[in-house]
């Protein structure tokens, strides 16, 4: 009968050991390793999303601007990127808290603070995409 290998847990180095007194045992506690927050994850994904439809919001605003239907369709996909974008900002701000929070040693501690710039960013830049197409499209189509 062949013997399991030991868990992956133990191929980590302890980083501490405590011997219980009065008994043969011991309590070991291992390193944990950071995790990537998934709020941070969340904003990049939503500014990414929120980008991705400003520039519709734009495409369409403008090219349907002459016709009348530019600023209608423009207003619709305004609502969807502004919803994406400040989703970003906002999860990029708790995504930054939660990896400023310094954890006690057992506590998982959170990575992904670039991430969670970039989301920000990302969704600002969406927003601001967003507000000079919808406003651009708006004005071309009431001038016309």
């Amino acid at each position: 009968m062949t013997v399991p290998p030991p868990p992956r847990e133990a191929w980590l180095t302890p980083r501490r050991v405590e011997p219980v007194p009065g008994t043969p045992f011991a309590v070991v506690h291992l390193n944990v390793p950071p995790v990537t927050s998934g709020l941070a994850v969340g904003a990049l994904v939503a500014g990414i999303g929120s980008v991705l439809v400003s520039l519709v919001v734009s495409c369409f605003g403008l090219l349907g601007a002459q016709d009348g239907w530019g600023a209608w369709v423009a207003g619709a996909f305004a609502l969807i990127s502004g919803l994406a974008g400040a989703a970003a900002v906002a999860l990029g701000m708790l995504g930054l808290r939660q990896i400023r929070r310094a954890a006690p040693p057992p506590a998982v501690r959170f990575t992904g603070r670039g991430l969670a710039i970039a989301g920000i960013v990302c969704g600002a830049t969406g927003l601001a995409i967003t507000v000079i197409g919808f406003a651009a499209s708006l004005a071309i189509q009431l001038a016309s």
